[in-house]
Parts: C-alpha cells; structure tokens; sequence
C-alpha cells in the first residue's frame, strides 16, 4: 500500500484500543519499561553520528563556531549592526538552536529508518525517537565546549555564576522538543513530506525568533510589523533564547515565568505526542 493511497486505520476508528489517558500511560510504561534499551539505541545513535563524519562528534565544537562567524559577518559587517561582544551573544542563541534543530530532524527520521526492525521485532516503537532525542543531549554537552572556551578566553568579564543554570533551561527545552519532534515522527511515517518541509519550517522558525537580534531591539519592528512581532514574542524561543543569554551575556537569572509557562505547556504537549504517536503506532508495521 502507497503511504499517500489511503490514511492510516487508527485515524479513522479508535475501535479496540484504549482511551487517551490509557495511551499515554501506556506510552510512558513503554520508556520506563525499556530504559536499557533506549540507552543501547542512544549509545548506537552517538557512535554511528561519530563515526560517519571526519571529525565525528568534535563537529559539535566545530559548527556553532563556524555559524557564529557567518552571522557575526552577515549582522555586523554587512548589516552593520552594533552589539557588544556580538559573538558571545549570537552564539548563546546559534547553541540551543542547533541542539533543537538537529533532534527534530533526526528524531523524524527513527521511525521509518528502522523499517526492518520494526518488521522483524515486536517492540514499543516510542524508544525510537525518544532515543534520538536523548542523544541530542550529549551532542549540546560537547557544544558546551566552545561556548565555555569563549567565556574564558575572549569574555571573562561576563563569566558569572549565573551559567550554572544552563541545564535548568536546557531541561525546560528538552521537554519542549521531546513533544515536537515525537509528533513529527509519527506524521512522517504516513507522510513522508514531512521530512523535506521541517528543514524550510525550521529555517523559517529561526529568523522568527529574536536570535539575531535581542529582545529590547524588536521595538521599531513591534510599530511597523505588530503581526510579526507578536508570531515572534509567542514564540517558545523567545523565552529559551532570553533566558539563555540573561545567564551567559547579561549577567542575570533566566525568564522565570517565562520558563514557567512553557514548561506547563511542554507537559501539555508531551501528552498529546504521546496520546498521537501510540494512536497510530499499530498501523506503523503496515504502512513502512
């Protein structure tokens, strides 16, 4: 059968499976049920990601870096913007940016790149994507490199403290990223498009956030273009990218209520992944 042919039989009857609330407790059984294997699958996802590039995992160090240089070209030089330490400021965003980006992306994929597995093994096939994006997490550790380097090497002076509670917001992005990318998943094995049209979403995600420029700059924008400025300020990462450079350049604590807010909101939206994605997962054998 095409994927594009006919929808999935779990969109269209919910007869013979439980409620909602009975998916996404059966869902959450599943990961804690197969802990060692989403750690085996996240061991296997590290190696092969290092392994399939020259500089393997050090290319986590290396690409925000190069990033940074582009934008510090492009918004300094070409737009001739003035930002004190600009690198230091873009770089607090570029880092979260690609650790989300790059989980999307690869936690799309796990499903229908273990076709034959899934065809072979009965298993709950929610460990795929969650591992993906339990292995994002020590990609965005080695890009603390490079972010810790330029604060002791180019930016002592707004060294402080406050970076300590990096892994507090980096906790509140991961619970937010966890029910963006588990959803895509499983659309993505239905429709395949998905793919292709999350990296022009997420291209087009960025410059709609307050990543190049701060918040307190958006002023004139939120005058002439009130419509952009207000998709842009409701924008998870207007929060995330705040409280990340309130702790690593401005010397303050995160947007806590901000935090807050999308943390209830991230649990929210696990939920609802999860409800999506066991839904549809008995379908998934058939249609791969």
């Amino acid at each position: 059968m095409h994927v594009s042919t006919e929808a999935p039989a779990s969109f269209r009857t919910s007869a013979a499976q439980p409620n909602a609330l009975g998916l996404v407790r059966q869902g959450i059984q599943d990961v804690l049920s197969r802990r060692h294997l989403i750690r085996y699958l996240v061991q296997a996802d590290l190696k092969k990601k290092g392994a399939d590039t020259l500089f393997g995992n050090i290319w986590w160090v290396l690409d925000p870096l190069l990033q940074m240089a582009v934008y510090v070209i492009l918004v300094s030089v070409i737009f001739a913007r003035t930002q004190p330490d600009y690198p230091l400021f873009i770089f607090a965003a570029i880092l979260p940016w690609k650790w989300f980006q790059s989980t999307i992306q690869d936690a799309i994929v796990s499903v229908v790149q273990s076709e034959r597995l899934i065809k072979q093994i009965h298993f709950p096939k929610l460990v795929l994507p969650l591992a993906s994006e339990v292995a994002g997490i020590a990609n965005f550790a080695f890009g603390l490199i490079p972010l810790f380097a330029l604060l002791l090497i180019f930016y002592r002076d707004r060294l402080s403290a406050w970076v300590l509670l990096i892994p507090v917001v980096a906790v509140v992005q991961f619970a937010f990223t966890v029910a963006v990318a588990t959803a895509l998943a499983a659309i993505n094995v239905f429709y395949r498009d998905i793919g292709n049209v999350s990296r022009h979403a997420l291209r087009l995600w960025f410059y709609l956030s307050p990543a190049l420029w701060s918040v307190a700059s958006l002023d004139k924008l939120a005058r002439d273009e009130p419509i952009v400025y207000h998709i842009m300020m409701a924008n998870p990462f207007a929060i995330l990218f705040e409280s990340y450079r309130n702790l690593i350049y401005y010397d303050t604590g995160p947007n806590w209520p901000g935090l807050a807010v999308l943390t209830g909101v991230s649990i929210v939206l696990i939920g609802l992944a999860v409800w999506l994605f066991k839904r549809v997962e008995p379908s998934f054998a058939k249609v791969l």
